[in-house]
């Protein structure tokens, strides 16, 4: 599916339509050369601008789940001379990167993150004006490898679903082969996910 073909897609009433408009899950990927990360990002940007102007009025959420993970850990206390988790992990990166490493990957997977992520979502859905908010943009997969894989974050993201409420929109920095998603186009998530995956379907 091409970018102009997507915009199309998320252009259709009948997708923006979540309770009704698809019978699919509401957890969708658009898979794409990981090169073409910035050119992406920058077009999603253009997609949240022309997708709120008057002939939609829709105001789609987008997130950098990397960006969302550090201010996650930045609002978080470590004892009583660390006012923030982020910056106490930054300054012993230095000295212990496996104790780091193994730290962000447990916090990455924790309840706590995806409730955060959660709370971002319904704060934003829940906003009463006359725009309609069906979609939320998910990005920076890439930035999280290693400590967070996104077969995960969708599998465990499940308990918090509201699959009615709004469309989860990926975007994958890598290709899929025979259900097998290769982030980057060389590492291989340990299982497939429960998404859609965005083709031309025309």
């Amino acid at each position: 599916m091409t970018i102009d073909e997507l915009y199309e897609k998320l252009q259709s009433p009948l997708f923006q339509d979540t309770p009704n408009g698809d019978l699919n899950y509401n957890f969708f990927v658009y898979q794409y050369p990981a090169e073409k990360e910035y050119e992406i990002r920058q077009q999603i940007k253009e997609f949240k601008e022309q997708l709120i102007r008057p002939i939609n009025y829709v105001d789609a959420l987008t997130m950098n789940i990397f960006e969302e993970f550090c201010n996650f850990l930045d609002g978080q206390p470590f004892g009583k001379l660390n006012p923030s988790f982020l910056k106490y992990l930054i300054d012993k990166d230095d000295t212990n990167p496996e104790s780091v490493t193994k730290t962000l990957t447990n916090k990455a997977n924790s309840d706590a993150f995806f409730q955060h992520i959660h709370n971002r979502i319904i704060e934003h859905i829940s906003i009463k004006d006359n725009k309609k908010r069906p979609y939320i943009f998910l990005y920076g997969i890439g930035s999280m490898y290693p400590y967070l894989r996104t077969n995960v974050f969708l599998t465990n993201y499940e308990k918090y679903n509201r699959s009615s409420d709004y469309k989860l929109i990926v975007f994958y920095p890598g290709n899929v082969n025979k259900n097998t998603y290769h982030l980057f186009g060389m590492l291989n998530d340990e299982h497939t996910y429960r998404a859609t995956l965005l083709i031309n379907d025309r």
